[in-house]
């Protein structure tokens, strides 16, 4: 059993003997969901949940995540109407943004009447990480507890305007939405790149690169192809055979995104130098 849930994550065979523990084998079978049962989330699973996610490591036991849970549906549908990708999040039963807090450090600081002496890019980027921990702890615990989870990135498509709908004061940024939920449905298990391009020894080494990511797209489109219909931005760049993992996101980063993200972190009173 353990050898096939590496197979279905990796499209390999597993060549090493695999340790599995409930924990692990949860892990390795995971997959995002989107479509939920109508079913609530019950407030005191939820606070758990918290109470589990604000456990994960800290740098320098800073603290730097605050969480913004939307229980006013008109808020979740203004967010959802400002991009077609994300209309399905009004579908969960929970839905919730993931932020990085550097603002309370600073208010202890002048609290404390010490100088805020690390006002760069660290703080910026210590804070960021932080809340990344604390979201996937919070995603472990509740798909520990069966609830289905899907990250949402897309919400800073429009960050001005989500900022405005949150609230959030200088020094506070969104760094993902999460939907939380029952699973409507089983979902699919997305197949990983190889440990041969993501684990490196001693120093980085990438000279197998595109080796290993050509085989690894023609094991993910024999496992589930892409149809013609499903390939983006066909009318910029065609439809092609040789359609795989590779094709299609480096056709996603072919457009600009999110290019004024750098201006609203800066307006947010951050120094990113």
């Amino acid at each position: 059993m353990s050898d096939q849930l590496y197979r279905n994550r990796y499209g390999l065979d597993c060549d090493f003997r695999l340790e599995t523990n409930d924990t692990l084998r949860r892990i390795l079978s995971r997959r995002s969901h989107r479509r939920f049962t109508g079913e609530p989330v019950g407030e005191d699973l939820l606070r758990s949940l918290f109470a589990a996610a604000f456990s994960a490591p800290s740098k320098s036991d800073l603290q730097q995540v605050s969480v913004i849970r939307l229980t006013r549906r008109e808020a979740i549908e203004r967010i959802a109407s400002r991009s077609r990708n994300v209309a399905w999040i009004t579908g969960a039963p929970e839905f919730m943004v993931w932020c990085g807090d550097s603002r309370r450090i600073r208010r202890l600081a002048k609290w404390r009447g010490h100088p805020f002496a690390n006002d760069h890019l660290d703080a910026f980027m210590n804070a960021a990480v932080d809340t990344g921990i604390a979201m996937q702890t919070f995603i472990v615990a509740a798909e520990s507890a069966g609830l289905g989870c899907c990250p949402v990135s897309e919400i800073r498509d429009h960050v001005h305007h989500l900022a405005r709908e949150l609230a959030l004061p200088d020094h506070v940024f969104p760094v993902a939405g999460l939907c939380v939920g029952w699973p409507a449905s089983e979902g699919d298990v997305s197949m990983r790149l190889p440990q041969s391009v993501t684990v490196h020894e001693n120093r980085y080494d990438d000279t197998n690169l595109l080796t290993e990511v050509a085989e690894y797209d023609r094991r993910r489109e024999a496992a589930r192809p892409t149809p013609p219909q499903a390939q983006r931005d066909v009318n910029r760049f065609g439809v092609t055979t040789d359609y795989g993992w590779s094709e299609h996101r480096t056709r996603q980063y072919a457009r600009p995104m999110r290019t004024d993200f750098g201006a609203f972190v800066r307006r947010r009173k951050f120094d990113l130098s």
